[in-house]
């Protein structure tokens, strides 16, 4: 999670950013995004739409791309000319030494020595080419991947929050991280290759046509051949390297679990059980990779064998054409090495066919989230507030903190209405308590205070304004939340309570800081205010946390505030003190207390009983008692409990 955030992010806390980093690495480890090796190649759904929709992507880049074929081509078209100028080469040699021998003038080392500079200057350009060719591509793909990151990154703050919770949060990071890796590593890889290739297939061909036309057709039988042996081969190994990653999953899993769980392991005496099942996995897991690194093995060892054959084939034709006049001694030189060269690009484009696949299907990924319906950031009609004869939009700083609800319908399923008809008014500065059962729908209740979803039906409105008369924004600036789950992120106590205000003083922060209760505690560290908390904030205790993420409450200086289960996962010592802090943050604002503690609101202003979707009573904690309804039941239930 970055530190840097736009100074109006309100004051939410929750626990997503955790979740999606550990969700995601655990299905990295278990190899459940797609990234596989051989045998393991990803395919997209649709292939030739997402290449066409990257394609267009690229458009940015065409002058970049079109110089990067354009100095591919000619890098690989100077080396192809490098063996047949080595067999002239060859030829003149020969020629100069049958020349002496027939006591002519001999070898003329000059114009050799000519030919040989020729030959480096081939290659020097040759390699001057491909590594302006590199160096553009490699550019172009960083350019591009910073740009899709870019993008990635802005779209996650304007997705609804009903993408969140209905999808995995590492199918989610692994669109931002793998995919986009994926899609850098093999762009750069494959739209050089596949130039190379085909250019230097097309170029060697020709040179060995240009040659002798027999010999090309002799070396070019061993294509089939070839083929035959990878398909063979491939088709082996292919469930071995399935069955590889598959098993290697389940060894990197229990690994991550047992040491995730290690003291329950060691609680129940559960090392030798652990220890038999690490075992048969890793026993499967040796066999499987065993098959599959044998099988892959074959393949270059036979083709070695018979492209050698090829050699032998193409070397005794090449010495009865020496022999019958129609070619010279540097021409087999020259074909020997252009046919040891030919099955490179063939190879080459088979692996880039499988790394095509991969890329574009992290690619069809990635277009598939920049797609996604985006949630609309801002209103269609601005609230206004009438100021001197003249309208102006009403800001943060004119709202007070009443809030009404207005036979207010909602479901997450339009057809599954959850939220019945509900209507509630909040006076600025009351403490407002919402009580019921579990998916009663408390929670949901403050979701559409904040825009996260809209109202099916109904209204609901801040200082009689309709909550979608406000940008998204905005509105959420308004509030403050504190969450039974609480976030922080991996940096300084200071750094975490500054979040609820990004340009706040230090003095500021201490202040936020005493009044959350908390300052005492942080003084006691060994560097205060500087102490790093680590990813999980595990150096610090759950009631520390929470009062942490009051501080930065208090500090974000919200018009309302939603305290959700704030001290249901504390002891009662703590929770005294984080109520002492609650009741610091709550003076002079609205307050919404969603608790399952009936304890603990007691002194509400009013309190909303909910069930089933619907406020079924309500009225302050004593008068509730008296009617001895719904809410007397709830609160004597825990009494009983307690006793």
């Amino acid at each position: 999670m970055s530190k840097k955030t736009n100074e109006n992010t309100p004051a939410l806390q929750n626990d997503a950013p955790k979740k999606l980093r550990k969700s995601a690495t655990t299905q990295h480890r278990r190899g459940g995004f797609g990234h596989g090796g051989m045998g393991n190649v990803e395919k997209p759904k649709d292939f030739v739409g997402s290449m066409k929709k990257l394609l267009k992507y690229m458009g940015s880049y065409k002058i970049g791309l079109f110089f990067v074929v354009i100095f591919a081509v000619g890098g690989t078209a100077f080396s192809i000319i490098g063996p047949k100028k080595l067999g002239n080469t060859t030829n003149e040699l020969i020629s100069g030494i049958m020349s002496k021998i027939g006591g002519g003038a001999g070898i003329d080392f000059d114009k050799i020595g000519g030919m040989l500079l020729f030959l480096i200057g081939l290659y020097l350009v040759s390699a001057f080419l491909s590594f302006i060719q590199g160096f553009i591509m490699t550019g172009i793909t960083q350019r591009l991947t910073y740009r899709m990151r870019k993008e990635i990154s802005q779209k996650l703050n304007r997705l609804p929050m009903n993408y969140y919770e209905t999808r995995q949060h590492g199918e989610i990071l692994s669109v931002i991280t793998n995919d986009v890796d994926t899609l850098s590593q093999s762009l750069n890889q494959t739209a050089t290759t596949l130039i190379t290739s085909v250019t230097m297939l097309v170029g060697i061909l020709i040179m060995m046509f240009s040659i002798n036309w027999l010999m090309t057709i002799v070396a070019l039988v061993i294509l089939p051949i070839c083929f035959s042996i990878i398909a063979v081969i491939m088709k082996k190994s292919q469930k071995h390297f399935r069955n590889q990653q598959d098993y290697l999953g389940h060894v990197n899993g229990q690994i991550e679990e047992t040491f995730g769980g290690i003291n329950i392991v060691q609680a129940f005496n559960s090392e030798e059980k652990n220890l038999s099942e690490f075992d048969e996995n890793n026993n499967m897991l040796y066999k499987s990779a065993w098959k599959s690194q044998f099988f892959s093995g074959l393949m270059w060892p036979i083709m070695a064998f018979v492209n050698n054959l090829s050699y032998v084939a193409t070397a005794m034709l090449g010495g009865w054409l020496v022999i019958k006049g129609k070619i010279k001694i540097g021409d087999i030189l020259s074909f020997i090495q252009y046919t040891r060269q030919f099955t490179q690009p063939i190879s080459q484009i088979a692996q880039v066919s499988n790394m095509l696949q991969t890329m574009t299907a992290a690619a069809e990924r990635i277009f598939r989230f920049l797609d996604e319906d985006e949630e609309n950031q801002v209103a269609e009609n601005h609230a206004k507030l009438l100021e001197n004869g003249n309208e102006r939009n009403v800001t943060v700083d004119d709202i007070v903190g009443t809030v009404d609800f207005k036979n207010v319908h909602f479901g997450y399923d339009p057809e599954k209405i959850i939220i019945n008809d509900f209507s509630a008014n909040a006076n600025q500065g009351q403490k407002i308590a919402i009580v019921g059962p579990t998916g009663a729908g408390k929670t949901t209740m403050v979701k559409l205070l904040m825009r996260f979803y809209d109202v099916n039906s109904g209204e609901i409105d801040v200082d009689g304004h309709n909550v979608k008369d406000f940008d998204r924004q905005e509105l959420r600036q308004m509030f403050g939340m504190v969450l039974q789950d609480t976030w922080l992120f991996s940096g300084t106590i200071m750094e975490n309570i500054r979040y609820g205000k990004l340009d706040a003083t230090d003095e500021e922060v201490i202040a936020a800081a005493k009044a959350a209760h908390v300052h005492h505690f942080v003084q006691t560290l060994p560097s205060g205010y500087n102490m790093v908390l680590n990813e999980e904030s595990s150096n610090v205790s759950q009631g520390q946390k929470q009062l942490l993420t009051i501080a930065r409450s208090i500090l974000a200086d919200p018009k309302i505030l939603i305290l959700d289960e704030a001290t249901s996962s504390v002891d009662t010592r703590t929770e005294v003190r984080i109520q002492k802090a609650m009741n610091n943050l709550m003076k002079g604002r609205t307050s919404f207390i969603i608790a399952h503690r009936l304890s603990t609101i007691r002194d509400a202003d009013l309190i909303l009983v909910m069930r089933d979707g619907d406020i079924v009573e309500q009225g302050k904690h004593e008068e509730l008692l008296e009617k001895g309804g719904f809410y007397a039941e709830l609160y004597n239930s825990q009494f009983e409990k307690a006793s």
